[in-house]
């Protein structure tokens, strides 16, 4: 079951929380979310003390009443189990069930999250109000889907965690000596002859042991979706034709591995929240967007929570502009999303998030916020009336990889240089992209690479042997492989390879790499280009320079003349090599050189969207100006024949379908 029997429309609601207000307010409610368009609520996130007032008794009243509100009113219902917030009874009942910091301070209720995922009592407790809420609302008609949990990502470091910890050692490496191998243990003499010898990494001396943390990370992944799990099988028990999601939250402190988690849940589902405003707001959902759609896999995919009229960015709150609630939402539809929904429906009067955005505000229907609301409904009941493009493909000729994984590791303390980052390597390859109109697509370091013309690999720290001879395969069959500074240094378990640098990439790049030299002040290339934040000596093996340091080197280091950018010829392929950290100018040159074609795309967005005979053109305009859309179709929000070209005005969009087989234009 990937999505919902019946559901035909574009989803389009958010979470919705009436066990905060009075009941006379949900009638109200109902009524503004038929004139805003709402068809789907998230129901219960966070209602476990008001469902289970006491140890096993449970209230279900007031829900009860509420889905037949609900449903009167024509909307369906995403049910959630409330397990991300235990009520206060739960932690007094059960204190070795909250969960315990890394320091092992124990924390206490008063906030969400407080729990141990590894904890017995909890799990059962988990288990025990997701089978009561199937039983009694599995034949209800308002019942859409099942939303487990709420952001998967909490911590412990616990005796439950270090039992559950060794358990899953036992099962991934099966031997002490092949913890010992794969962790290094030998060095401080960390090496483990007992398994009740090994912890969580918690607070110690000094620096821990990267290979221990890295694993730790991945047991939590692991440990988390078996908690999703043991609900998840209850609900398809009771309730075999409803699809069962969970929302995925992205943050470096999440140690959740989505490729694994897309494919124990009927569709994927995502929160997304912006960390800046503006242009970098558009860049950051489109990257949200192309790595959920990714990770579905071709199955559906839903943006599950994101913030009406704010930006919700660290330290401070920035109004969204006229319009881009409703720009950002359809960024999503445009790369795959079945839908748009929110957090919240309305905002609330008091808690810790109080001051957190909702679709309507504490300036109720009569403000900006609300109208776009509206506005926003109307326009997804268009889409929605238009069959054939929600299923069609989000065409991408380019990939990246993107392995959590690999962020883990570069997180860990004791790395060359604290400079080195992840998800700004990935999000510069996606942004530099998006910014030139080129739509992406995410694989797994294991991924298929084969329907890409160029898969894009930054600063890819680690890699398995087997994954690093697939990415060769794929460039002597004639592939296009464009690899960062600082990728293949290191296997899956973050052991350094030996030999030279860049260790699993060595061959097919045609470098080796003696030193590595990071710097603090720019370094010249021959190109006009400046590397910031890394440096390295590399030699030749079969490739070519395309780029050398030039002059004085901030360290001291001798490399004036020697390779910075490669290229290497490779089978029936090339692989490009960059050994420091590009402006996005430069990377886009670089790119250029790399064989894509790339011109500014200078604010208008514009998704293609394909099917057996049919193509459609997704296009939103950021910019503060009339763009045009060169395209022979038919217009599906206006209905209007476009023969040559669409005017997209400022803040505007249009879904085209096209006629004939046309690849679209942009100008101005």
């Amino acid at each position: 079951m990937d999505w919902v029997e019946g559901f035909t429309e574009l989803c389009y609601g958010g979470d919705y929380n009436p066990e905060q207000w009075p009941e006379e307010v949900w009638h109200e409610d109902v009524a503004l979310m038929r004139e805003a368009g709402v068809n789907l609520v998230t129901l219960g996130v966070f209602a476990w003390s008001r469902l289970e007032p006491e140890p096993g008794r449970y209230d279900f009243g007031w829900l009860d009443r509420v889905l037949d509100l609900l449903h009167a009113g024509g909307i369906r219902v995403d049910l959630a189990t409330p397990t991300a917030s235990p009520p206060p009874w739960f932690s007094i009942v059960h204190p070795d069930a909250l969960n315990i910091r890394h320091d092992l301070v124990r924390l206490t209720h008063g906030s969400r999250d407080t729990y141990c995922v590894s904890a017995p009592p909890y799990r059962q407790a988990s288990v025990r109000i997701a089978r009561a809420l199937a039983e009694r609302y599995r034949d209800h008609p308002a019942l859409a889907m099942w939303h487990v949990h709420n952001e998967y990502g909490t911590w412990c470091h616990c005796d439950h965690v270090a039992r559950s910890f060794r358990a899953w050692l036992q099962r991934e490496y099966g031997t002490l000596a092949a913890v010992n191998d794969a962790w290094n243990t030998s060095f401080w003499s960390q090496h483990y002859s007992a398994w009740e010898q090994i912890m969580p990494p918690r607070a110690t001396q000094y620096l821990p042991n990267p290979g221990q943390v890295l694993a730790f990370r991945r047991f939590l992944s692991d440990e988390m979706l078996a908690h999703f799990r043991a609900q998840r099988d209850v609900l398809r028990e009771l309730t075999p034709g409803v699809p069962v999601t969970t929302n995925f939250v992205f943050g470096g402190w999440t140690p959740v591995n989505q490729w694994d988690w897309a494919r124990e849940t009927d569709l994927v589902a995502i929160d997304h929240y912006p960390a800046a405003g503006g242009a970098a707001a558009a860049e950051e959902t489109a990257f949200a967007a192309d790595l959920a759609r990714s990770w579905a896999g071709g199955r559906p995919w839903l943006l599950m929570e994101q913030a009406p009229g704010m930006i919700h960015t660290p330290g401070r709150m920035i109004s969204k502009r006229p319009g881009e609630t409703i720009r950002h939402s359809l960024q999503h539809v445009a790369r795959g999303s079945r839908g748009a929904m929110f957090f919240q429906w309305r905002a609330s009067r008091g808690g810790a998030e109080q001051w957190h955005a909702g679709m309507v505000p504490h300036a109720g229907p009569d403000s900006r916020v609300f109208r776009e609301i509206v506005e926003l409904g109307r326009t997804l009941r268009t889409l929605g009336a238009h069959p054939g493009w929600a299923d069609a493909r989000v065409a991408a000729e380019v990939a990246i990889v993107w392995d959590p994984r690999a962020w883990w590791a570069l997180e860990s303390p004791g790395l060359p240089s604290a400079d080195l980052d992840y998800l700004e390597s990935v999000r510069q390859a996606h942004r530099v992209l998006y910014r030139h109109g080129v739509t992406v697509d995410f694989v797994p370091p294991s991924g298929d690479l084969s329907p890409y013309r160029a898969v894009l690999v930054p600063s890819l720290y680690l890699i398995a042997d087997a994954d690093a001879r697939a990415m060769g395969d794929y460039v002597r069959g004639g592939g296009t492989l464009v690899v960062s500074y600082f990728s293949g240094v290191a296997d899956e378990h973050g052991r350094a390879r030996l030999g030279g640098h860049p260790g699993a990439f060595r061959e097919v790049l045609g470098v080796r790499v003696e030193e590595f030299h990071p710097i603090g002040e720019p370094v010249e290339l021959s190109t006009g280009d400046r590397g910031t934040a890394w440096s390295e000596h590399v030699r030749l093996t079969g490739a070519e320079a395309v780029a050398t340091y030039r002059g004085p080197h901030p360290t001291g280091a001798e490399l004036d003349g020697l390779p910075a950018v490669t290229v290497h010829r490779y089978g029936a392929g090339r692989a490009l090599y960059l050994s420091t950290r590009l402006d996005d100018a430069g990377y886009a040159r670089l790119l250029a050189r790399a064989g894509l074609a790339l011109s500014p795309a200078d604010g208008l967005e514009v998704v293609r969207r394909t099917a057996p005979g049919e193509d459609w053109l997704f296009a939103v305009n950021h910019a503060e100006r009339e763009r045009e859309l060169a395209a022979h179709g038919r217009d599906l929000l206006t209905g209007a024949a476009v023969e040559g070209g669409v005017s997209i005005p400022p803040g505007g969009h249009a879904l085209l379908r096209l006629a004939g087989d046309q690849e679209p234009q942009t100008g101005v």
